[in-house]
């Protein structure tokens, strides 16, 4: 006999297993949790079942499959969208795996439906002339100016996602030669990413101004907003196209609206540029595997350009202008007339 037995076991999942026993972070728990609302109310809305009668024997492949099929079709979710959705109801079921034996092979279909993988866009990044322009908005004469172009360099310097940035405290930054920042990335991994020292001593200047160099300041977070709290990425993002967009008058090639996401990928394109080494880009972005950084080498046209140049005995020659040549364009406008 079916018990309802399926909320007792999402609570516990989500905020119990993930957060204490696997230690994961608040915004993939939040997204786990977007992932359920979605999915509970497609079992009620489109399915006709009640969710407080919900059991553990009613997650079935079928069930699983019409709903990543409702996203597509109902919802216009795309492939990353659904895979995202398809990555919560996994974990849940290897969660359930051990708490319920008897399901083993229902469990083991459902994380042999195939997941997905969305088109990897080539990435275009900024050039180093649009960052130093956008860095040179701010208004440093002022105090919100000089935090402003402080989070500025710092996003670009450290290639953090902007979540890290807001999630920094003071006591994460090491501002003595070699300065450095702890960052805490996804899945709890911590990485240390060196600091240029322009950006040490525009964030010393700046927490000196702010009297938060003290040490018992110094579980305080890195960036804040002007009610004390620490920015969060709406803030940051806000504070990034505000200059963007003040560059973007000085120079139409700068784009008025920059996702923060895309500062990381132009710091991490930039540094593959300089010593064509993936590792080294792998490090510095905190990726575990390098297959999710080699799109890096895909994308780069500045590695392209300079290996094209280096085959200096081309045999393609030099073409005599189209515009130039009238027997040839005669020849065309007569061959066009007798397929006419």
């Amino acid at each position: 006999m079916k018990t309802a037995d399926f909320a007792a076991h999402l609570t516990e999942f989500l905020s119990h297993y993930l957060p204490e026993l696997k230690n994961i972070s608040t915004n993939t728990i939040s997204s786990y949790c977007d992932a359920f609302r979605l999915f509970l109310g497609y079992c009620q809305d489109v399915e006709g079942m009640r969710i407080e009668k919900l059991s553990i024997d009613d997650l079935t492949p079928e069930l699983v499959d019409h709903f990543l099929q409702w996203l597509r079709i109902e919802r216009n979710n795309g492939t990353a969208t659904r895979s995202q959705r398809l990555a919560a109801i996994r974990s849940f079921v290897k969660y359930l795996q051990i708490k319920e034996p008897r399901l083993l092979l229902n469990f083991q279909q459902i994380l042999a439906i195939p997941v997905k993988r969305a088109e990897r866009k080539a990435i275009n990044p900024l050039t180093k002339e649009a960052i130093a322009l956008i860095l040179r908005q701010p208004d440093t004469s002022t105090l919100s100016g000089r935090r402003d172009a402080t989070i500025l360099c710092f996003l670009y310097d450290t290639a953090a996602r902007v979540q890290e940035i807001c999630d920094l405290r003071i006591e994460d930054v090491r501002l003595d030669y070699p300065a450095s920042v702890k960052i805490l990335g996804k899945g709890r991994k911590t990485r240390v990413v060196p600091i240029l020292p322009a950006t040490a001593q525009n964030l010393k200047k700046y927490l000196t101004e702010m009297h938060m160099l003290a040490p018992e300041k110094s579980h305080l977070p890195l960036f804040m907003n002007r009610n004390g709290q620490k920015l969060t990425r709406a803030g940051v993002t806000y504070i990034l196209n505000k200059y963007a967009k003040a560059a973007s008058v000085i120079d139409p090639s700068v784009p008025e609206k920059i996702p923060p996401h895309l500062m990381r990928h132009t710091k991490a394109m930039h540094i593959y540029d300089a010593d064509n080494d993936l590792v080294h880009v792998r490090d510095f972005l905190g990726h575990s595997d390098i297959k999710t950084t080699d799109i890096y080498a895909r994308s780069s046209l500045t590695m392209k350009q300079k290996a094209l140049e280096r085959v200096s005995d081309s045999p393609v020659p030099s073409m005599p202008s189209w515009q130039k040549s009238r027997s040839t364009m005669e020849w065309l406008k007569s061959f066009g007339s007798q397929k006419a």
